[in-house]
């Protein structure tokens, strides 16, 4: 009896075999070559080793490294390193098998090659030194995507790193940058010196404005009278004063006595 049992054991271990699906990982049945619809998540599959298999594949984010060279409008050839960060959508891995297979890199490359050429093609090799690098990443990803998508294929990111340009464009962007600068610093001390200008303009005016009300409003029945006022002030003093005048305007002499 033991040895029965142990014989069926051993038998359903030959025709039964068990595939480990991870976080991460989706995996698809394979039997007599044909693919399954249905996708598997974490957890064991169990197949027959002798007539099927179990496909796995990673649903994670990955980055996909590649170092080309890039078209500009000019025609210059830029080199520089990729990374695009891609996805499969997990509820279509088995048509990605079907239609792609395994080897879909070389897709999303190619892909790539193709949308960057029509991107970069359209702007000047220094837009990739400039704030433009976003809009041209942007571009090549809504280009790759309109492919992709439909295979299943979701593009997260293009990042545009390391990029080299010929060294006289690189000369060129650095004199015109500096030149830049150089224009921005004399606007800068031109706006200074103006406003300098117009801030002494504004004090000249209101000193003369302020002289103008001075000398309109010191009439010389004005002046009579604070003279007067001034005089009745001293005369309260003790010390003996003499007033000289000429009938309109007095002159004071003090005669204080020192002791």
């Amino acid at each position: 009896m033991k040895n029965t049992i142990f014989s069926i054991t051993i038998f359903g271990l030959l025709f039964t075999s068990c595939a480990i699906i991870r976080p991460g990982e989706v995996g698809v049945k394979q039997k007599l070559g044909r693919l399954s619809d249905k996708v598997h998540v974490r957890g064991p599959v169990f197949y027959n080793p002798f007539i099927g298999r179990v496909i796995k594949v990673s649903v994670q984010t990955n980055n996909l490294e590649l170092t080309l060279n890039l078209p500009s409008k000019e025609g210059l050839s830029i080199s520089s390193q990729i990374s695009i960060l891609y996805k499969l959508n997990q509820d279509q891995v088995p048509a990605i098998i079907r239609n792609i297979g395994l080897r879909y890199e070389t897709i999303i490359a190619n892909v790539f090659r193709s949308a960057s050429a029509d991107v970069c093609a359209q702007h000047y090799a220094k837009d990739l030194h400039s704030g433009l690098r976003s809009e041209i990443e942007k571009a090549i990803k809504v280009k790759m995507m309109e492919t992709l998508n439909l295979q299943g294929i979701q593009i997260d990111a293009v990042l545009m790193k390391s990029i080299q340009l010929p060294p006289g464009l690189t000369n060129s962007i650095e004199l015109k940058l500096q030149a830049e600068q150089d224009v921005m610093r004399m606007e800068f001390t031109l706006k200074q010196a103006k406003l300098e200008a117009d801030r002494k303009i504004i004090e000249a005016r209101g000193t003369s404005d302020a002289q103008k009300i001075i000398s309109e409003g010191l009439t010389n029945e004005i002046i009579k009278i604070r003279s007067i006022e001034a005089f009745l002030e001293l005369a309260k003093s003790p010390n003996s004063k003499i007033i000289v005048t000429d009938g309109q305007t007095p002159f004071l002499i003090n005669n204080e006595k020192k002791e």
